[in-house]
């Protein structure tokens, strides 16, 4: 996809924020525990690499990612680091993350009995390291007893030469939840199964960004600090207090293209869903769905010259109207997340508009926005 370099539209990433709230989530971790950020998904829609180095300047030690070409994209641009695929990967693909040095997770057993039928054929003496990843109750992926636990231990002892057993973990699915019945039942089913490990591997990790903030003594040796690095809580709103203020890294601005005077009567895009009930100043702004600008966000705002405008007829593919108080000039800046004048408008916001949570509306933002990166 074209990114639109030559269209007033863009996100904007505060660099000054990245770093404050990655840097003070580091600064609470004792001193044996280390944070890798995680920048799967384009670092959340902010940037994967140029997120990357902002939280290495802070003082994250590796990252973690979703998909195999994730990590191989930090390596490309020059990271060094530990990388840690969170998802399942190819065991065909497990040659290529040992010689990158890329770490990979495991769920079952069957998967490292292919992955190291591959190994022994293309680089042998070079083993791949793997962090064997534990269902307590997400169920998503992972061992789910410590019988299959003890199989996949007693199999990387005898394959020593293919794997390095680099790390174990865990995913919490309520730890963002007021309510802390679930969290604690995963909290036992994982130590029951940790207790059989005859070692720790030099990785132990349980915490995304909700458990490191709410529940740091679970923090083991390494936390996968993800939404809360990008400035947004990680609950939304349901536990509002987090243990220093979270500066929300990402804004969204364009520019009023065109201002027309609507009379009564007269109608707005697709549809005619929005009829003028007087006549009244309506501005257009150059972005829309195919931006990732969701086109259930007719009747939202955005801000023009401080003051709310409301989003008047059907978003579309590229553009979208709004209702003014009075004719700005072409080129007044508009804001559809930040702040503008005294007023702001949150990812949160938005979310809570389209129903959905601050994690999509981020991440849905497409490439055709270009990334401007500031501070």
């Amino acid at each position: 996809m074209a990114v639109g370099q030559h269209r007033p539209t863009q996100l904007v990433i505060d660099c000054q924020a990245l770093h404050a709230n990655i840097q003070a989530e580091v600064s609470r971790l004792k001193a044996d525990c280390e944070l890798f950020m995680v920048v799967k998904a384009n670092g959340y829609g902010h940037g994967a690499v140029q997120v990357a180095q902002v939280a290495k300047d802070a003082g994250a030690t590796g990252f973690c990612v979703a998909i195999l070409d994730e990590a191989l994209e930090l390596r490309a641009a020059g990271f060094n680091e530990p990388i840690l695929v969170l998802g399942v990967t190819r065991p065909a693909d497990a040659p290529l993350m040992a010689q990158s040095r890329i770490s990979a997770t495991v769920a079952d057993l069957n998967w490292m009995r292919e992955a190291s039928r591959y190994l022994k054929l293309t680089v042998p003496n070079r083993p791949l390291n793997v962090h064997l990843g534990l269902d307590t109750g997400m169920g998503r992926i992972g061992f789910r007893t410590t019988a299959e636990l003890q199989a996949a231990l007693n199999f990387l002892g005898a394959e020593a030469d293919d794997f390095n057993f680099e790390g174990i973990f865990t995913h919490f699915s309520t730890a963002d939840d007021p309510d802390q019945a679930y969290f604690k039942q995963q909290v036992a089913k994982w130590q029951e199964m940790v207790a059989i490990l005859p070692f720790r591997p030099r990785y132990v990790h349980v915490s995304n960004s909700a458990t490191s903030l709410w529940h740091d003594a679970c923090n083991g040796n390494m936390v996968r600090f993800g939404v809360a690095g990008y400035g947004l809580n990680p609950s939304g709103t349901a536990i509002p207090t987090t243990p220093y203020p979270l500066q929300p890294a990402m804004s969204l601005e364009s520019e009023l293209v065109y201002t027309k005077r609507l009379r009564a009567g007269e109608s707005v895009s697709y549809g005619a869903t929005y009829t003028a009930p007087t006549d009244e100043w309506v501005g257009t702004v150059p972005i829309g769905y195919a931006d990732g600008y969701e086109r259930r966000l007719q009747g939202f705002h955005v801000l023009v010259g401080g003051q709310f405008c409301e989003i008047i007829g059907r978003i579309c593919m590229d553009q979208l109207m709004i209702r003014l108080p009075q004719n700005f000039v072409r080129g007044t800046r508009v804001t559809l997340v930040g702040r503008n004048g005294q007023r702001q408008i949150t990812l949160q916001d938005v979310a809570d508009y389209c129903d959905t949570i601050h994690y999509e509306i981020a991440c849905g933002f497409t490439s055709r926005l270009p990334r401007r990166y500031v501070n």
